[in-house]
């Protein structure tokens, strides 16, 4: 057979990637081929860059080229590795290939509406066509199963090529998975950080999570080390930071970023969250209240130039929403709804930006 780079390449795709479980030229881990005669060079990428990985990537290449091409053919092949798992694309991933974006939502505070974003927001991406996970790791005061309705479910396990695998809960199109749901309503959970950790990491490794265009993880709040450990384990595309207008949340808030900017965690933040930004009467929809402080967030965010990606109003019925297990983005056509609707399209757009920048 004749040695060109169309050949080279038909003869690599019998070489399997160990941890990606996929031949090295369907993920594109080849590059830089070139032939002269009987001698060749490339480039392969792997995940695992270990001295005995890259000896075998280098063997498995040999075996199949001298298959193809004969004993008589010579390789100088560089074996490199992976960027790490938070820059790859979703497919070239360990850890949840089939996720596309992977969004943390925090808090510096309690009590700033986080888990209410997170699940309006979270039903607001299905609403609008996409295909939606929901991590609740907020393994302190899980609320996400109340919001969904779902406080009374218990997951499934089912069995894929003879590994037992944890079935998400779904409801309202979304697929959701709560540390809650393994505790009792009334049972305190108390872990230690550590074994905390080690829980919240079997929500996205044993779990069947399948195709999501996005899922969304609601923090604990604060900054602490289940924080540090989850955005060591999972390949975050970025964190949406939720406050609420008043200088003592703003504080936090800050503090929030601070904690994902640094060099051990380096996460982008996409944007900032208002919640209870303003408080409008029913009986006066035109007017507008600012009870905890005018555009606090707004003007932290163009000083820290950090996206503004939404503002939601102080309103009654996004809490009974929340109480009752529907979302206030169901309602449509309110003010409340029509902002998470925005909040979404928002998080849509800075997720793509984000993605454009890994290319």
């Amino acid at each position: 057979m004749e040695i060109n780079k169309e050949n080279v390449l038909q003869a690599l795709s019998f070489v399997i990637e160990p941890d990606l479980k996929k031949d090295i030229v369907a993920l594109n881990l080849v590059s830089e081929i070139e032939v002269n005669g009987q001698h060749l060079s490339f480039k392969v990428q792997i995940s695992n860059p270990a001295l005995h990985n890259r000896k075998r990537m280098e063997e498995a290449c040999l075996h199949h080229l001298h298959r193809f091409f004969g004993e008589g053919v010579q390789a100088n092949i560089s074996v490199e590795a992976l960027a790490k798992d938070s820059e790859r694309s979703p497919e070239l991933r360990k850890l949840l290939p089939g996720v596309k974006n992977i969004i943390a939502i925090a808090s510096g505070k309690g009590g700033v509406g986080k888990s209410t974003v997170t699940s309006n927001l979270a039903v607001a991406l299905a609403e609008q066509g996409y295909k939606v996970g929901l991590v609740d790791a907020d393994i302190y005061g899980p609320s996400i199963p109340l919001m969904f309705d779902v406080y009374s479910e218990k997951p499934a396990v089912i069995e894929i090529d003879g590994k037992q695998w944890i079935e998400p809960v779904v409801n309202h199109n979304v697929k959701v998975l709560s540390i809650g749901f393994f505790a009792d309503t009334d049972q305190a959970i108390v872990w230690r950080g550590p074994m905390a950790a080690k829980a919240l990491v079997q929500l996205f490794r044993d779990v069947n999570w399948g195709e999501l265009d996005y899922m969304l993880i609601d923090l604990p709040p604060g900054t602490g080390d289940i924080h540090l450990s989850l955005v060591q384990t999972v390949p975050l595309t970025g964190v949406v930071v939720v406050s609420t207008p008043q200088e003592v949340a703003l504080i936090d808030a800050r503090k929030a970023v601070g904690m994902f900017k640094l060099n051990e965690i380096n996460v982008p933040i996409l944007g900032f969250v208002e919640n209870m930004a303003y408080f409008t009467p029913a009986e006066l929809p035109n007017n507008k209240y600012y009870i905890f402080g005018k555009e606090g967030l707004k003007n932290l965010a163009e000083t820290m130039q950090i996206p503004l990606l939404g503002e939601i109003p102080l309103v009654q019925s996004i809490r009974e929403a929340g109480d009752a297990g529907r979302p206030a983005v169901l309602q449509q056509t309110t003010p409340q709804a029509i902002a998470f609707s925005n909040l979404a399209k928002n998080v849509v757009r800075a997720c793509t930006q984000r993605q454009k920048e890994l290319i």
